[in-house]
């Protein structure tokens, strides 16, 4: 049987490719390329020795989506499309809305048509009400503030219902904080179209040279160093939270945070890749961006007690990683 992969092109669902072929799965791809690339699944193959199905179809496409099903003995889904730019979606909220709730809804219909209910859903921290206290717990206060988080929220209030509608249906929504890092091969990374929206890629082209400086929005918040406190979690950790998740289903829908419950400022993320480069990285220093909090990281121990998970890759690792992706890919999978 295989696991169909939405939006596997992607720098999350590639990684998570990886770790399927590796737990002994046949993943099937889905993705439009509309922020990924084809050459991401052609070094996965690589990498696994395994040949990945691979359809270029976009979620909303329902006959497309069918076809995929028809052709695959499809048993599971991880569901990783969608557009994710926090900043995009305040300026294109329709777009958003409409790949990522509606694309998801006639994922639902298909799934439930072909008699699939196994999902797991890739849902975010900022799902989190900007007023809850850290560390964030799965029954912290929700309150998206942007479209992008309020597409993520309604999803899992969405998918809530249809498991409480048939008890066939197991949902996991995976919260996942800040994925940063690449493959240990740096083979296969992230690679975001034109100017990087985090805060890693940003730092790897001033460290590559191909942006002069990283804008720090903020230093003068209440944490150690002044600047912005986060969780950032290695994409491989995650990408062996979803392969876990899989591996637990269970009736219903629970949300299970996707983190290390480590937080670490902007200026400790620069200093740590100044260290691993060797390159000065200058920083600009900028007001608060509005909607910006001064910490945000997760309550672990859900993740451990409900799918026996928890993270392994300290941020060193984690940068020494995104460095190597970048030198060897200077320009992501462009040649």
């Amino acid at each position: 049987m295989a696991v169909l992969v939405t939006g596997g092109a992607g720098f999350i669902g590639s990684h998570t490719l990886v770790e399927l072929v590796a737990a002994g799965y046949q993943p099937v791809v889905v993705d439009n390329l509309c922020n990924s690339q084809r050459e991401s699944l052609a070094r996965v193959e690589a990498l696994t020795n395994q040949k990945i199905p691979f359809h270029e179809v976009d979620i909303r496409d329902k006959s497309g989506l069918e076809n995929v099903f028809q052709q695959h003995q499809i048993s599971q889904v991880i569901h990783f499309a969608g557009l994710k730019a926090v900043g995009e979606s305040s300026q294109l909220p329709l777009s958003y809305y409409d790949n990522n709730i509606a694309g998801t809804l006639v994922l639902l219909e298909v799934m439930q048509s072909k008699q699939v209910f196994d999902l797991v859903f890739s849902s975010s921290a900022t799902v989190y009400s900007p007023t809850a206290l850290v560390p964030l717990t799965e029954s912290s206060p929700l309150g998206a503030i942007n479209p992008y988080g309020r597409t993520k929220l309604m999803l899992e209030q969405i998918l809530a219902d249809v498991a409480a509608s048939d008890k066939r249906w197991r949902f996991w929504l995976l919260r996942y904080f800040n994925p940063i890092g690449a493959h240990e091969s740096g083979t296969i990374g992230e690679d975001p179209s034109g100017i990087p929206n985090n805060l890693l890629p940003y730092v790897a082209r001033v460290a590559i040279g191909q942006l002069p400086e990283l804008p720090v929005f903020g230093d003068d918040y209440d944490t150690h160093d002044g600047t912005g406190v986060r969780d950032y979690i290695h994409v491989v950790d995650l990408a062996r939270g979803h392969i876990k998740a899989m591996e637990k289903m269970a009736p219903g829908c629970q949300a299970v945070n996707l983190g290390t419950g480590q937080g670490y400022s902007v200026l400790d993320v620069v200093n740590t890749y100044r260290k691993i480069s060797g390159q000065a990285i200058k920083v600009a220093m900028k007001p608060r961006r509005a909607g910006d909090l001064a910490t945000c990281f997760a309550e672990t121990s859900h993740a451990k007690a409900s799918i026996g998970w928890q993270a392994e890759f300290d941020l060193t690792r984690m940068i020494a990683d995104s460095w190597r992706w970048t030198q060897q890919n200077p320009k992501g999978y462009q040649p």
